[in-house]
Parts: C-alpha cells; structure tokens; sequence
C-alpha cells in the first residue's frame, strides 16, 4: 500500500472530508475535547466504586491508570475501526479526513487534558515529568489535527499504540491488587504486553518516522518540525520504557533463578 501523497493533492489543498459538507469540524473538535475532559473527570470518580480493598493504600494510582484503561480500550479499538471503515484515510494520512476518526482524535485529546490536570493536582513528582512531557507532545499535535482538519489520519494512526497501552495498564493494575511477577496472570499479561507493545507501538512508531520523511517536501516546515520533535521524543521515551519493562518482568526473574541455583 502507498503511503506517499501526490503532490496535486497537496498542492490544491483540498482537505477530503468525508462527513457532512459545511460542517464545522474545528468548532465541534473543540466542542469534543471540552465533553471528553468532563466524561473522564467522572469516569474517575466512578472508579471509586469499583476499587478492591486491596487497592486502598494505591487510591490515586488506581483510579489515574483505570481511566487511562478506559481511554486505551477506546481509541485503541476506535483506531483500527477507522481505518476499516476508511481505508483510503491510510492511503493519505494528510488530507483524507473523517468525521469518525476526527471525533476520535478530539476524544483523546479530552483525556489527555484530564490527566494532565489530574497528574499536576494529585501527583506531582519527577515520576511523572515523563508522561507530561508525552501528553502535552500529543495535546499539540493532536491539537493541530483538530483545529485545521489536516493531519486527522496520522493523528489516528498515532492512537493504533494504545492497543498495547491496555495490557501496559492491565499490568500496572494487577500491581495494584497486589500480583507478582510469579502469578500466571501477571506471567501471562506481560507476554502480551511484550509482544504487543513490539507490533503496536515500536513498528507504528517506525512506521509513522518513515512516513514522514517520506512526505517530508509536502508537509509545512512549522508542522514537519513539531511531527519530527514529537516522534523523537515519543521514540526515546518507549524504547526506554520497553527496557524497563523487559527488566522488571523478565530479566530480574531470570537472575533471581540463577542465585536460588
């Protein structure tokens, strides 16, 4: 499948919009993300109610990560629907625009901003500089997506990684109930989450550096810029966290094996 553009396409600047013509998709972005921010606002205060006891000491962890659940599972899935229910939008991840995956991006960009607030609120540590630093990255980008109604299908593309985020998530709250490292679900979670975390978030990180550099000539300095120093920054940031992971689940256990021999 071609992943380049053609340069009539770029040039005419023509944004194809596959949802209702005078529709005004930068007003009703906004108008998504401000709805988004509220509904997972709640969603956490609803995980109170389904919070194990064991769970109690770790309130806050709980409910951040159960939200962050939540919002993989939703755009994790959302992402791939996209795609099947617009197949061209991969073709042309510029100007290709759906109203569905448009919604999508604005959704995220709703939870984002949520946890942000709930992060500088609750949590503010030198632990959590990291995913300030990756939330706000995509809060811009994202945030350009919306507002210009160009970009949507990388911006859709870019959520394919959260499928991964579901067992990355799953793992930090099976910590929370208290799991270890021996338990088979947790055993089973992180070879999941290993191997997807390889397929859904190293290769289309891959895969959108390659895209970019391919379309480079047509892509606006001031956004190619911002896309290249997101991309970098969110590169590092999962190659240091996939070591981290392979450390602690599989590395250290193989170690402790090696002194109990």
């Amino acid at each position: 499948m071609s992943t380049e553009v053609s340069d009539e396409s770029y040039h005419d600047n023509i944004t194809t919009e596959i949802w209702p013509s005078g529709f005004a998709g930068s007003k009703y972005g906004l108008f998504v993300v401000f709805v988004s921010t509220i509904l997972f606002y709640f969603s956490g205060v609803l995980t109170e109610y389904i919070r194990p006891c064991v769970a109690d000491r770790q309130k806050w962890r709980w409910k951040n990560i159960s939200v962050s659940l939540l919002h993989a599972i939703i755009s994790g899935l959302w992402s791939v629907i996209c795609f099947r229910n617009e197949p061209k939008m991969m073709e042309d991840l510029i100007n290709i625009a759906t109203l569905q995956g448009h919604t999508l991006i604005s959704v995220s960009v709703g939870y984002f901003i949520y946890d942000i607030s709930d992060m500088l609120i609750y949590q503010r540590s030198r632990q959590t500089l990291e995913l300030l630093l990756h939330h706000f990255v995509i809060v811009v980008c994202f945030g350009i997506a919306i507002v210009t109604k160009v970009y949507v299908g990388y911006g859709v593309l870019a959520l394919v990684v959260e499928l991964n985020s579901i067992f990355l998530h799953t793992r930090q709250l099976l910590q929370c109930c208290g799991y270890t490292r021996t338990d088979r679900i947790y055993r089973l979670n992180s070879l999941v989450n290993l191997g997807t975390f390889l397929g859904f978030r190293i290769l289309t990180l891959a895969w959108m550096t390659r895209w970019i550099v391919i379309n480079k000539d047509l892509v606006p300095l001031p956004f190619y810029t911002v896309g290249s120093l997101g991309l970098a920054t969110m590169t590092v940031m999962n190659i240091i966290l996939f070591y981290r992971l392979l450390k602690s689940d599989f590395l250290r256990q193989k170690e402790s094996h090696k002194k109990e021999d």
